[in-house]
């Protein structure tokens, strides 16, 4: 059997939050979320399907990471 090389890699644990957990988990709320996404300051949602959409955990966690080293000048 042969290795073919893909250029998506599955990722199975890094869970996809929905919105009401990224609000939970960033404190903030749907319209600054979205107002910072369509600024490039907020990952954009990963497309789950039909109106369905989410954000990887990883991501929101790296992004949390830059703020808190932003707001104490890191």
């Amino acid at each position: 059997m042969t290795n073919t090389a893909n250029a998506y890699t599955p990722i199975t644990d890094d869970p996809i939050l929905r919105m009401p957990e990224v609000e939970r988990t960033t404190g903030l709320k749907k319209s600054t979320i979205y107002l910072l996404i369509k600024q490039s300051q907020f990952p954009s949602p990963i497309s789950l399907g039909g109106r369905a959409s989410g954000w990887l955990l990883s991501e929101i966690n790296q992004w949390k990471a830059e703020r808190i080293a932003i707001s104490r000048g890191q």
